[in-house]
């Protein structure tokens, strides 16, 4: 079973995209920030990590530069998923190291399309 790390400070994003991974037999551990979200990725190994950008603290580009930066998390595909939707942010957002960048709100078969496609490239 795929494992995922849903990094998101919104209660409300984490219920849906919790309830939409678990719908497709994904397990789901979650973190509301950054700071949180790094802890738990090197804790849990998850299979890939949904990365929100804007929540308090360690931002999500931030993390992202981070996960990807540490050899013990390097290897875990991250995917933001925000509503910063400017090409500048995508172009950022994928420089720090993520493997896709997603526009809030996610339709469901593309989301899961894409978690599979982050993890099998």
């Amino acid at each position: 079973m795929l494992h995922v790390l849903i990094i998101d400070d919104s209660p409300t994003e984490v219920h849906v995209f919790k309830a939409i991974l678990e719908r497709n037999k994904i397990e789901v551990s979650v973190a509301t920030n950054g700071e949180e979200g790094i802890e738990k990725a090197i804790e849990i190994n998850p299979d890939l990590i949904l990365m929100d950008v804007v929540m308090p603290g360690k931002n999500g580009f931030q993390a992202t530069r981070d996960l990807s930066r540490n050899p013990k998390t390097s290897d875990i595909p991250v995917i933001i998923i925000t509503t910063k939707d400017q090409e500048t942010d995508k172009i950022w957002g994928m420089r720090q190291g993520a493997k896709d960048y997603i526009v809030k709100p996610a339709n469901e078969q593309d989301l899961i399309d894409r978690i599979h496609q982050a993890i099998e490239a």
